[in-house]
């Protein structure tokens, strides 16, 4: 690993935030991405790695009774501890962190793409997991039905293939499938009892953001919904039927996840 100084501060260079980024379709992912976490999670207390701006830590402090929230960048440190005053932040890089209490359920999401050693940082991580508890691994998704359809259409030469907003504006070193995924957590000692994906997302981010904001969400007009039937949110519906049938589909999500243990 190079210089810890060096890789806080390219942490810190890097301006994506889940809020401030194609805002509307990042706040129903990690509507899902919380409610997938929950579905997984054990005990009551939550180790958050890294937690980023604290947009998804505020809705998981109101499901344990502690939580901690750690972030190697300052400014989204700064934004979390004004979301949620009452939980306990650590300016830190994961690999540098020492806590003196143990978890019941550890949450490391959309972070292993962007570290120098993901398989070090999983066997950091897992020090700080109770010996029956869990941990739940978030990563992007390289085979994401999108990202099929990227390739063919010729805008990425192949789906693990890192954009220009994964690596500029994300920072992030690496793609995964889920058997890349899998190997990481078992090359870290972890034992893997669970995989699963979440969100069916059929266009990139971009244009699911324009699509959440500004579509044809009413019923009637030939838009969502049966004409005549039960009036609905249609958007709210659309986003629970992607997550939903995801499920279904784990491979061709946005994100895939594992459940690993001791």
């Amino acid at each position: 690993m190079s210089d810890p100084k060096e890789e806080k501060k390219r942490q810190d260079q890097f301006p994506w935030s889940r809020s401030k980024f194609h805002s509307e379709y990042n706040y129903y992912l990690a509507k899902y991405k919380v409610e997938s976490c929950l579905e997984n999670s054990k005990g009551t207390s939550l180790l958050d790695l890294a937690c980023g701006d604290g947009m998804m830590t505020q809705i998981f402090s109101e499901h344990f009774s502690k939580v901690v929230g750690v972030d190697a960048s300052a400014t989204h440190i700064k934004e979390a501890r004004k979301r949620c005053p009452k939980v306990t932040f650590h300016e830190s890089l994961i690999e540098d962190l020492s806590l003196a209490s143990r978890f019941d359920s550890i949450f490391l999401l959309d972070i292993l793409e962007h570290v120098q050693d993901p398989v070090a940082l999983l066997k950091k991580a897992a020090s700080h997991l109770n010996d029956n508890g869990v941990m739940v691994i978030h990563v992007p998704n390289a085979n994401a039905v999108n990202r099929k359809i990227a390739v063919k259409m010729g805008t990425l030469l192949e789906c693990t293939e890192l954009t220009p907003f994964d690596i500029d504006i994300a920072g992030h070193r690496r793609s995964y499938i889920m058997d890349t995924l899998t190997q990481d957590v078992i090359s870290s000692g972890l034992k893997v009892i669970k995989t699963g994906g979440i969100f069916y997302k059929m266009l990139s981010t971009a244009q699911m953001d324009w699509f959440l904001k500004n579509g044809l969400w009413q019923s009637g007009e030939f838009g969502w919904g049966r004409v005549g039937g039960e009036t609905k949110d249609w958007k709210e519906e659309f986003c629970r039927a992607c997550y939903e049938y995801g499920k279904e589909s784990p491979d061709d999500c946005n994100l895939i996840y594992a459940v690993a243990e001791k």
